[in-house]
């Protein structure tokens, strides 16, 4: 590990201006610079640079950082490595420092484990090729796959005998209490391969590390998939199989598939923007991962009964990050894989061209629950159409769909347009969705957050301001985790007299904290504002900001039983009621 004061000077000799024009055409544009983003598919640029703060970041997907942050992105490089890269570009002998005892433990310990795992993958790699391994290269070739599609994702064999793999680990010197820790084996009745008589796929992370792997059964035994358990190193909710190479695909999407062969097939067939989540059903974290790389995702979920309701499952969290949603249509085929085998990669692409927007999928499926040639189960079904339209909150998207609806169903206008304005008339009578309140709720949690970002921009943007914000903002009034950390930062580097945004993006250690953190830094205030709406928007968002901190407080005195306390932070947001900073 370097030391932060090596890690700043590798950083202050090496231009962000002039090592990414090595890599993408970058023009002048005011104080910045622009250009087309490396990261995701643009015909416009999006992509801006910073050379007095040293940063970029992105307006189109959202990608951000320092001048590490990129070489990292873009050359698949560990931290470390890129350090070193850049520290020989500047002509740097790199020393190292060391950690903590615990920190180094750790960090050996998911050395190790990152080691083992991609000893391991190589274990199945040429087992699968081995004679050994002839059931599994005969499973491949059945599915269609190339020798090539093989070794791009490094697909493997594990034995039909239970012990192989950890026989294997052990003559390598690895311990037990490692070999434990990597969720190869299981501990019951003695030591044994966690995975045999499977295909293999090793599961990597965006830098192309194995993480976990997931084994297809060979012949009838339960559980035709299994996965890797949670270790240090993989996590199944913030994870997707394949993103390792989607995020690279520059393509104006993203295709959400079941599983690995379905990933797979794609890929093979030219759409390797293709990913899958990981034997869980799509979490939130999966759909923010994708959000930076796309803001159009393509459901291909199985056509049968359990595909159909993932796929309504996973809409509404889709939605929730701000993602554009269609569902492709593969009948009468049940996946990609079956879909590409029959018909081919042209009729797939003629699918994807006609995908259906969610919402009008969504509709579909309730349309199958009703017989409509009986006037009753009619009604019931628009009603329920009906029910679905309320929840939508602005009413020109509402009318929008509401006229697309009825055009494609056959349903009275006129009589859509009663209803739904009965049923939102009456709002104690229709119960809305679970994810409808889960919406409200998030989005009532980032209007906070969206504050805590503002006033940190504001910050930024002047140190005057700084000045003035700081006699009542502290950063323990940021709730947001990662916002009162950048703002603990900040304050201090103010308190040394100078600024130095990269320096405080090396701190971070994931590429979303890098992009979130570079957004703040990047982000600017509306320049066309007078003197008097400038001044106005700084102490509303101070007292937003404020008020939230001192509720929060509050929240906890009262669960205390601190009565004095609660009066005392009472009297206070009284008093921000007459707050006024000047400008």
């Amino acid at each position: 590990m370097y030391s932060s004061e090596v890690i700043e000077e590798v950083v202050s000799r090496n231009d962000i201006v002039d090592v990414i024009s090595n890599y993408i055409k970058l023009k002048k544009n005011g104080s910045s610079y622009v250009g087309l983003c490396p990261f995701h598919n643009e015909k416009s640029p999006s992509f801006s640079v910073s050379q007095s703060k040293q940063l970029y970041h992105c307006f189109g997907c959202g990608v951000g950082g320092n001048v590490i942050t990129f070489v990292m992105e873009y050359e698949n490089m560990t931290f470390l490595e890129a350090v070193k890269l850049l520290g020989d570009r500047a002509g740097m002998t790199l020393e190292e420092t060391s950690y903590s005892e615990q920190e180094q433990k750790n960090r050996d310990i998911k050395t190790k484990l990152l080691e083992i795992n991609k000893i391991a993958a190589t274990y199945y790699y040429h087992n699968l090729k081995s004679e050994n391994g002839k059931v599994g290269l005969d499973y491949f070739a059945g599915r269609g796959l190339t020798s090539n599609t093989i070794n791009r994702f490094g697909l493997g064999y594990a034995g039909q005998t239970g012990n192989e793999l950890y026989r294997y680990l052990k003559s390598k010197g690895y311990d037990d209490e490692l070999l434990k820790e990597t969720g190869l084996f299981t501990y019951e009745r003695g030591i044994h391969d966690k995975f045999w008589n499977r295909v293999m796929f090793p599961i990597m992370d965006i830098n192309n590390r194995v993480i976990g792997f997931g084994g297809r059964v060979m012949g009838e035994a339960k559980p035709k998939y299994l996965n890797s358990p949670e270790t240090r190193l993989f996590d199944k909710s913030r994870n997707l199989y394949g993103l390792n190479i989607a995020r690279m695909s520059r393509k104006s999407n993203m295709i959400i598939c079941e599983g690995y062969m379905d990933v797979i097939a794609l890929h093979q067939a030219g759409f390797n923007q293709a990913v899958a989540s990981l034997g869980t059903a799509l979490t939130s974290a999966q759909a923010n991962i994708m959000k930076r790389y796309t803001d159009n995702v393509l459901i291909t979920y199985d056509s049968d009964e359990a595909g159909t309701k993932a796929a309504l499952r996973a809409i509404p969290i889709l939605k929730e990050a701000g993602l554009s949603t269609r569902v492709i249509d593969m009948k009468p085929y049940k996946d990609p894989d079956e879909f590409i085998k029959a018909l081919g990669a042209e009729a797939f692409q003629q699918r994807i061209d006609k995908a259906k927007n969610s919402f009008m999928y969504e509709i579909s499926v309730i349309e199958k629950k009703y017989d409509k040639t009986d006037p009753e189960k009619e009604t019931a079904f628009e009603r329920e159409v009906a029910e679905k339209l309320v929840t939508f909150s602005q009413r020109l998207e509402r009318e929008n769909y509401m006229r697309a609806v009825c055009k494609e169903f056959s349903i009275s206008y006129e009589g859509m347009r009663e209803l739904v304005a009965s049923i939102g008339s009456h709002s104690g009578i229709i119960k809305r969705p679970e994810h409808t309140k889960k919406a409200q709720a998030t989005k009532r949690e980032s209007g906070i957050r969206q504050a805590e970002k503002i006033l940190l921009t504001w910050i930024i943007d002047d140190r005057n301001v700084f000045e003035k914000v700081r006699q009542y903002i502290t950063p323990k009034d940021f709730l947001d985790p990662l916002l009162k950390d950048v703002a603990d930062k900040l304050y201090i580097q103010f308190d040394n007299g100078k600024v130095n945004p990269a320096t405080i993006i090396n701190t971070y250690e994931t590429e979303e904290e890098h992009s979130e953190v570079a957004a703040l830094f990047s982000a600017e205030l509306d320049a066309g504002l007078s003197q008097n709406e400038r001044q106005k928007a700084l102490n509303d968002t101070v007292i937003k900001v404020k008020n939230n901190s001192l509720e929060y407080e509050m929240d906890c005195a009262t669960k205390q039983g601190n009565s004095k306390l609660v009066q005392e932070l009472m009297m206070e947001q009284i008093k921000l009621k007459n707050l006024n900073i000047e400008l």
